[in-house]
């Protein structure tokens, strides 16, 4: 490996996906400052990404940093996690629901965790400020954003049918989950634009590639953040097989995301004292927090075979409905499979949902085990308050190494109990007209018999949830803001303890947000670039 000289910016920005996409073109806009944005994957150019229905071809792909957990004991298994590594991030590669939670998950961070300027309120400019959606306007949404969000152009008849059933159960029916609240049932809207993905890539940094204040450079690893006593100054980065520097005059801004965030704190030598010296770095800056904090949503699938009915994966994507979508942008593969859900309460009445559900006329089985061979339906449950807490740590001081990441599922009780009431609402749906009708059999859990599935018992349930359980992509916390002991950032995303170092990505959220985390991720980089520079909205 050959070393090169110092460049000098006066913004660096390490990662180029939901946050930094959205950082690059707001100080980029600043024609008297040089923005450099790195990012360790390549170019967004595979076709693969653009198509919505496409997604999971994308997991385990170049695109992917393809994530594991270290093994969680109570079901005895590693967790797939995947996340983008490509321009776009995640938002190039995740299943493009959008979602922002409820009031009081901002107000939380206010009140609870002295997030000051994160309440509700503060934050909903910026949601709007990013948006242009193309149905729904103020008081909640933005018509004029760089973020298009749209009702899917198509929708399987069985979500609809679902959608129906959920609304005869007793949901009510919601056509805005991200308006006053996400409660009640209705079909998802998507971050696409006429039936096509629309990343933070293709929202915020393709129309700002044209600046030459603005330098993006792909397949760039950072290595580690350079210091000069208190005051972060560079980053080291890999880049054909070369090591560089690049020095900012201003600001250094992390946007990583919650694994890769604080895994270059931690490199650099920024983190839990103990947690270093096991792996033979110097401690520069003490900050336990750093990669502790982890929370992620954990999901678990009911699935039925259905009958007089077709699935999208098997029956419909065949080359003249990709001809469709290419030619008209609208048909099968414009799905995101997760066509339909509600949030609900499913343990104490209270109005604030305490679980999501997400369905599609497909098998979202995302632990990727299984592969059913006839048409079927899934709906998976997920708790959308998890009280586990985990950890990112390193592996070792290469920072090639993948680090280690232990959600810690299953550590606390409650949250298994919350996905077992959730589940049985599910099997409560399925029972009311129109859905029942398509239902053939039980295909998870496994048996000929529908009703079956209400005779199960907690045990049961609790076993399935272990089984089949898999990530809902969701990881958010490792570098929290707030005021408490293992808080990282400040209410500015200011590292403690340091200067000119800022973290602008989903680590930062104290608690997980009532939903997808995409869109707030967004959200936490428009208010950033505030912060950072720009006037108020």
């Amino acid at each position: 490996m050959t070393s090169t000289g110092i460049e000098g910016f006066d913004y660096v920005i390490v990662g180029a996906g939901s946050a930094g996409c959205v950082l690059a073109d707001r100080l980029s806009r600043d024609d008297r400052v040089q923005v450099l944005l790195l990012e360790a994957g390549g170019p967004d150019t595979d076709d693969l990404i653009h198509i919505p229905a496409a997604l999971g071809m994308l997991f385990g792909s170049h695109t992917d940093w393809s994530y594991r957990t270290v093994e969680q004991p109570r079901p005895g298994r590693t967790f797939s996690w995947p996340r983008g590594k490509t321009l776009g991030g995640s938002s190039s590669t995740n299943v493009m629901i959008y979602s922002r939670g409820n009031r009081h998950d901002y107000d939380r961070w206010h009140d609870e965790h002295g997030a000051k300027g994160w309440g509700y309120d503060d934050v909903l400019p910026y949601f709007m400020k990013s948006e242009s959606n193309r149905r729904l306007s103020e008081p909640y949404h933005g018509s004029d954003g760089p973020l298009h969000v749209e009702d899917r152009v198509y929708t399987h008849e069985l979500s609809q049918s679902w959608l129906d059933a959920a609304v005869e159960w007793g949901l009510d029916r919601n056509d805005d989950f991200a308006g006053a609240s996400p409660a009640g049932a209705g079909l998802y809207q998507v971050t696409c634009h006429h039936g096509r993905r629309w990343s933070t890539a293709d929202a915020y940094l393709r129309p700002a590639l044209g600046r030459p204040n603005l330098t993006v450079r792909t397949n760039a690893l950072a290595t580690k953040i350079t210091l000069d006593g208190s005051r972060a100054v560079g980053v080291t980065y890999l880049r054909d097989g070369q090591e560089r520097t690049a020095h900012a005059d201003r600001e250094i801004l992390l946007c990583g995301g919650s694994i890769n965030s604080p895994q270059l704190l931690l490199l650099s030598g920024i983190g839990d004292p103990d947690e270093l010296h096991d792996v033979g770095i110097d401690v520069r800056v003490p900050l336990p927090g750093v990669g502790h904090n982890l929370q992620d949503h954990l999901m678990a699938p009911v699935v039925w075979e259905t009958r007089n009915s077709t699935d999208i994966v098997r029956d419909l994507l065949t080359p003249d409905n990709l001809e469709r979508w290419r030619t008209h942008g609208d048909g099968p593969f414009a799905s995101n499979y997760g066509e339909v859900g509600a949030f609900l309460n499913v343990t104490d009445g209270q109005s604030r949902p305490d679980v999501q559900l997400i369905g599609g006329a497909t098998a979202l089985i995302l632990s990727g085990e299984e592969e059913p061979d006839r048409p079927v339906f899934t709906v998976n449950c997920i708790p959308l308050h998890p009280q586990t807490r985990g950890t990112v740590r390193l592996a070792s001081a290469d920072p090639q190494a993948p680090p280690l990441i232990d959600p810690r599922y299953f550590d606390v009780p409650a949250d298994t109990s919350v996905m077992v009431a959730g589940l049985r609402a599910v099997m409560g749906i399925a029972h009311c007209a129109p859905f029942a009708e398509h239902l053939a059999r039980s295909y998870l859990p496994a048996s000929d018999d529908l009703d079956c599935l209400d005779g199960l018992g907690d045990v049961a349930l609790e076993e399935h949830v272990r089984r089949w359980s898999a990530t809902a992509y969701h990881p958010v916390g490792t570098c929290a803001m707030g005021t408490g002991h293992d808080a990282v950032v400040n209410s500015d995303l200011e590292v403690y303890g340091l200067e000119r170092l800022r973290v602008v990505d989903a680590s930062v959220m104290p608690t997980v947000t009532s939903g997808n985390t995409n869109a707030p991720t967004i959200m936490i980089a428009e208010k950033a670039a505030e912060l950072i520079g720009e006037r108020p909205c």
